[in-house]
Protein backbone atom coordinates (compact mmCIF):
# COMPACT_ATOMS: atom_id res chain seq x y z
CA UNK A 1 0.00 0.00 0.00
CA UNK A 2 0.91 3.23 -0.70
CA UNK A 3 1.82 5.57 2.13
CA UNK A 4 -0.89 8.12 1.20
CA UNK A 5 -3.32 5.71 0.81
CA UNK A 6 -4.30 5.33 4.30
CA UNK A 7 -4.38 8.93 5.70
CA UNK A 8 -7.20 9.70 6.90
CA UNK A 9 -6.22 13.55 6.47
CA UNK A 10 -6.57 13.19 2.64
CA UNK A 11 -9.81 14.20 1.24
CA UNK A 12 -9.89 10.51 -1.73
CA UNK A 13 -7.05 8.02 -2.13
CA UNK A 14 -5.25 7.90 -4.73
CA UNK A 15 -5.89 4.68 -6.77
CA UNK A 16 -3.79 4.89 -9.56
CA UNK A 17 -0.32 5.27 -10.49
CA UNK A 18 -0.74 8.12 -11.32
CA UNK A 19 -2.18 9.81 -9.04
CA UNK A 20 -0.26 8.50 -5.88
CA UNK A 21 3.07 10.13 -8.11
CA UNK A 22 1.02 13.07 -7.99
CA UNK A 23 0.00 13.23 -4.42
CA UNK A 24 3.65 12.54 -3.68
CA UNK A 25 4.52 15.52 -5.29
CA UNK A 26 2.29 17.19 -3.32
CA UNK A 27 3.67 16.17 -0.13
CA UNK A 28 7.16 16.79 -1.15
CA UNK A 29 6.63 19.90 -2.27
CA UNK A 30 4.85 20.56 1.31
CA UNK A 31 7.56 19.32 2.97
CA UNK A 32 10.82 21.59 1.33
CA UNK A 33 8.37 24.42 1.78
CA UNK A 34 8.06 23.60 5.75
CA UNK A 35 11.67 23.28 5.90
CA UNK A 36 12.27 26.83 4.48
CA UNK A 37 9.62 28.57 6.19
CA UNK A 38 7.88 26.43 8.56
CA UNK A 39 3.97 25.63 8.04
CA UNK A 40 2.59 28.80 9.20
CA UNK A 41 4.04 30.36 6.12
CA UNK A 42 2.71 27.80 3.41
CA UNK A 43 0.54 28.49 1.40
CA UNK A 44 -1.50 25.92 -1.21
CA UNK A 45 -1.02 27.38 -4.05
CA UNK A 46 3.06 27.52 -3.27
CA UNK A 47 2.21 23.82 -3.00
CA UNK A 48 0.72 23.57 -6.07
CA UNK A 49 3.19 25.44 -8.13
CA UNK A 50 6.02 23.61 -6.71
CA UNK A 51 4.90 20.61 -7.52
CA UNK A 52 3.66 21.35 -10.87
CA UNK A 53 0.12 20.37 -10.57
CA UNK A 54 -2.85 23.11 -10.47
CA UNK A 55 -4.81 24.21 -7.66
CA UNK A 56 -8.34 22.17 -8.48
CA UNK A 57 -5.96 18.97 -8.29
CA UNK A 58 -4.31 19.83 -5.29
CA UNK A 59 -7.75 20.30 -3.48
CA UNK A 60 -9.00 17.27 -4.71
CA UNK A 61 -6.49 15.74 -2.29
CA UNK A 62 -6.13 18.18 0.53
CA UNK A 63 -9.16 20.48 1.35
CA UNK A 64 -6.69 22.88 2.92
CA UNK A 65 -2.74 22.95 4.30
CA UNK A 66 -4.15 21.82 7.56
CA UNK A 67 -4.46 18.42 5.81
CA UNK A 68 -1.19 18.32 4.18
CA UNK A 69 0.57 18.99 7.42
CA UNK A 70 -1.67 15.98 9.16
CA UNK A 71 -1.04 13.74 6.60
CA UNK A 72 2.53 14.12 6.78
CA UNK A 73 2.33 13.77 10.48
CA UNK A 74 0.50 10.30 10.15
CA UNK A 75 3.08 9.22 7.98
CA UNK A 76 6.44 10.59 10.33
CA UNK A 77 4.30 8.18 13.11
CA UNK A 78 3.66 5.44 10.79
CA UNK A 79 7.67 5.33 10.17
CA UNK A 80 8.60 5.79 14.21
CA UNK A 81 5.78 2.65 15.08
CA UNK A 82 8.19 0.56 12.22
CA UNK A 83 11.47 1.84 14.18
CA UNK A 84 9.95 1.13 17.10
CA UNK A 85 8.97 -2.65 16.18
CA UNK A 86 11.71 -2.67 14.49
CA UNK A 87 13.88 -1.80 17.69
CA UNK A 88 12.23 -4.00 20.18
CA UNK A 89 11.20 -6.93 17.91
CA UNK A 90 14.44 -9.19 18.88
CA UNK A 91 14.59 -8.31 22.86
CA UNK A 92 14.48 -11.58 25.16
CA UNK A 93 15.48 -10.13 28.49
CA UNK A 94 15.26 -6.67 30.55
CA UNK A 95 19.02 -6.13 30.06
CA UNK A 96 18.11 -6.18 26.27
CA UNK A 97 15.25 -4.14 26.50
CA UNK A 98 16.70 -1.56 28.49
CA UNK A 99 19.26 -1.58 26.26
CA UNK A 100 16.68 -1.72 22.77
CA UNK A 101 14.38 1.33 24.43
CA UNK A 102 17.70 3.62 25.51
CA UNK A 103 18.66 3.30 22.26
CA UNK A 104 15.53 4.45 20.71
CA UNK A 105 14.96 7.39 23.15
CA UNK A 106 18.68 8.31 21.40
CA UNK A 107 17.61 7.60 17.92
CA UNK A 108 14.68 9.74 18.16
CA UNK A 109 16.01 12.55 19.98
CA UNK A 110 18.80 12.63 16.96
CA UNK A 111 16.04 12.50 14.29
CA UNK A 112 13.94 15.48 16.09
CA UNK A 113 17.39 17.95 16.30
CA UNK A 114 17.74 17.56 12.33
CA UNK A 115 14.43 17.19 10.73
CA UNK A 116 12.62 20.49 10.65
CA UNK A 117 9.45 19.01 9.31
CA UNK A 118 8.71 16.65 12.17
CA UNK A 119 10.02 19.59 14.73
CA UNK A 120 7.15 21.91 12.65
CA UNK A 121 4.12 19.16 13.31
CA UNK A 122 5.08 19.11 16.68
CA UNK A 123 5.59 22.83 17.59
CA UNK A 124 1.88 22.82 15.94
CA UNK A 125 0.38 20.08 17.96
CA UNK A 126 -1.85 21.76 20.75
CA UNK A 127 -2.85 24.38 18.52
CA UNK A 128 -4.87 21.36 16.96
CA UNK A 129 -7.06 19.23 17.98
CA UNK A 130 -7.23 17.04 15.24
CA UNK A 131 -3.02 17.25 15.21
CA UNK A 132 -3.68 15.92 19.17
CA UNK A 133 -6.06 13.12 18.21
CA UNK A 134 -3.30 11.98 16.39
CA UNK A 135 -1.10 12.57 18.32
CA UNK A 136 -3.21 10.42 21.22
CA UNK A 137 -3.47 7.82 18.83
CA UNK A 138 0.47 7.39 18.03
CA UNK A 139 1.22 7.16 21.89
CA UNK A 140 -1.01 4.48 22.19
CA UNK A 141 0.08 2.35 19.55
CA UNK A 142 3.78 3.21 20.57
CA UNK A 143 2.81 2.60 24.30
CA UNK A 144 0.91 -1.01 22.92
CA UNK A 145 4.39 -1.75 21.72
CA UNK A 146 6.50 -1.41 24.00
CA UNK A 147 4.30 -3.16 26.86
CA UNK A 148 4.73 -6.12 24.15
CA UNK A 149 8.27 -6.35 24.49
CA UNK A 150 7.84 -5.42 28.65
CA UNK A 151 5.75 -8.05 29.25
CA UNK A 152 7.65 -10.41 27.43
CA UNK A 153 10.80 -9.53 29.86
CA UNK A 154 8.43 -9.51 32.73
CA UNK A 155 6.22 -11.70 32.23
CA UNK A 156 4.70 -11.87 36.45
CA UNK A 157 4.55 -8.09 36.14
CA UNK A 158 0.95 -7.38 36.03
CA UNK A 159 -0.18 -6.71 32.87
CA UNK A 160 -2.68 -3.99 32.96
CA UNK A 161 -0.39 -1.81 34.74
CA UNK A 162 2.09 -2.78 32.68
CA UNK A 163 0.19 -1.03 29.45
CA UNK A 164 -0.31 1.81 31.53
CA UNK A 165 2.82 2.46 32.22
CA UNK A 166 4.37 1.96 28.31
CA UNK A 167 1.55 4.23 27.67
CA UNK A 168 2.52 7.29 29.85
CA UNK A 169 6.13 6.11 29.58
CA UNK A 170 5.45 6.79 25.10
CA UNK A 171 3.38 9.98 26.04
CA UNK A 172 6.06 11.53 28.69
CA UNK A 173 8.70 10.55 25.79
CA UNK A 174 7.20 12.90 23.24
CA UNK A 175 6.37 15.73 25.85
CA UNK A 176 9.98 15.69 26.46
CA UNK A 177 11.16 15.49 23.12
CA UNK A 178 8.80 18.63 22.36
CA UNK A 179 10.38 20.18 25.10
CA UNK A 180 13.83 19.47 24.05
CA UNK A 181 14.09 21.19 21.05
CA UNK A 182 12.00 24.27 22.17
CA UNK A 183 14.71 25.13 24.18
CA UNK A 184 18.87 25.48 23.98
CA UNK A 185 20.71 22.58 22.79
CA UNK A 186 22.37 21.87 26.22
CA UNK A 187 19.12 22.10 28.19
CA UNK A 188 17.58 19.66 25.72
CA UNK A 189 20.62 17.42 25.94
CA UNK A 190 20.23 17.42 29.61
CA UNK A 191 16.15 16.80 29.79
CA UNK A 192 16.42 14.18 27.47
CA UNK A 193 19.30 12.65 29.25
CA UNK A 194 16.83 12.82 32.76
CA UNK A 195 14.04 11.35 30.59
CA UNK A 196 16.03 8.29 29.30
CA UNK A 197 17.34 8.03 32.77
CA UNK A 198 13.88 7.90 34.70
CA UNK A 199 12.41 5.83 31.89
CA UNK A 200 14.40 3.15 32.02
CA UNK A 201 14.83 2.76 35.80
CA UNK A 202 10.79 2.38 35.77
CA UNK A 203 11.17 -0.45 33.24
CA UNK A 204 13.79 -2.09 34.91
CA UNK A 205 12.00 -2.32 38.59
CA UNK A 206 9.44 -4.49 36.75
CA UNK A 207 11.99 -6.74 35.78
Amino acid sequence: MDKTEDSGALRRAPSQKRSQERVERMLQAATALIEENGSDAMRMGEVAERAGVSIGSLYQYFPDKAAIVRTLAERYNAEGRTCISDGLAGVRDMDGLLQAFGALIDTYYGIFLVEPVMRDIWSGTQADKALRDIDLRDSRANGALLAEAWQRVAPAAEGEAIERKAFLVMSLGEATMRLAISVERAEGDALVADYKAMALREIGASG
